[in-house]
């Protein structure tokens, strides 16, 4: 089954949780024993990518750790045109819509089309939108970001994002944000399109997923909160058995 197809079928049937790991803040072996830990705890695949992952032997070493490991899809999720590994599954194709530099709208993509033609892994297009505070995407990505009172035009460029004919939106405040991005943002922007709705940065806790969740979000990427010590794989584990809807049965 194509990753996609994956994931709308568990869109369709709950909420789906994806993890996000950085190649660069850990060794591959590592990065494969964080990717088997949130597969134990349930998450429906693995993100692969950083916002200045500058090395692809070492993006590559990760995502084959990973597969070793892990059952889940492993997408890619490239911060730059070195990202990339045909060791994966898919890969995240993303568009910056709201950077202010053409490059990372579709200059980057020029760059790599054929390569990532050539590599045969699966493409998913997504249209991805920066929301205050953006952290270091937000600055990689030039973006002018969308500040958390403008629901209209977050929604907006969800919109766009449609209507360009890409498969999925994602809202992301930024890896590391101290704040999630706002319900009534994610509420809007679900109202206002028809594709799977990703919302990641800042969602650390159960509290943090469902507020997410039940504002509509259909996907939650959880990436620094899985790379922090101190019982971040039960918080993990937590999260996830929370969108699956029986947090009660956990330990």
């Amino acid at each position: 089954m194509k990753v996609l197809d994956h994931l709308l079928r568990k869109v369709g049937t709950g909420k789906v949780h994806l993890t996000l790991i950085d190649p660069d803040e850990q060794d591959p072996s590592d990065a494969g024993r964080m990717a088997c830990t949130a597969m134990d705890a349930g998450t429906d695949g693995i993100m692969i990518g950083g916002s200045t992952a500058e090395d692809q032997s070492i993006v590559d070493r990760t995502v084959r750790a990973i597969k070793e490991v892990c059952s889940v899809p492993a997408i890619l999720f490239p911060g730059g045109t070195r990202g990339l590994s045909a060791s994966a599954d898919a890969i995240f194709y993303i568009s910056l819509l709201n950077s202010s530099d053409p490059y990372f709208i579709t200059g980057a993509h020029a760059e790599t089309a054929h390569l990532i033609r050539d590599l045969g892994i699966e493409v998913i297009p997504v249209g991805y939108i920066i929301v205050e505070p953006g952290m270091t995407v937000g600055r990689m990505g030039k973006a002018e970001v969308i500040p958390r009172d403008r629901s209209d035009l977050a929604s907006s460029y969800a919109l766009v994002a449609q209507l360009f004919g890409m498969k999925m939106v994602y809202l992301e405040a930024g890896s590391g944000a101290d704040r999630h991005i706002p319900p009534e943002m994610i509420g809007k922007t679900r109202s206002n399109i028809e594709l799977p709705l990703i919302v990641g940065g800042g969602i650390r806790t159960v509290e943090d997923a469902m507020s997410v969740s039940s504002s509509g979000a259909d996907i939650v990427v959880q990436g620094t909160a899985v790379e922090e010590d101190g019982g971040a794989e039960k918080r993990v584990a937590d999260v996830i058995r929370c969108l699956k809807g029986n947090l009660a049965s956990g330990p």
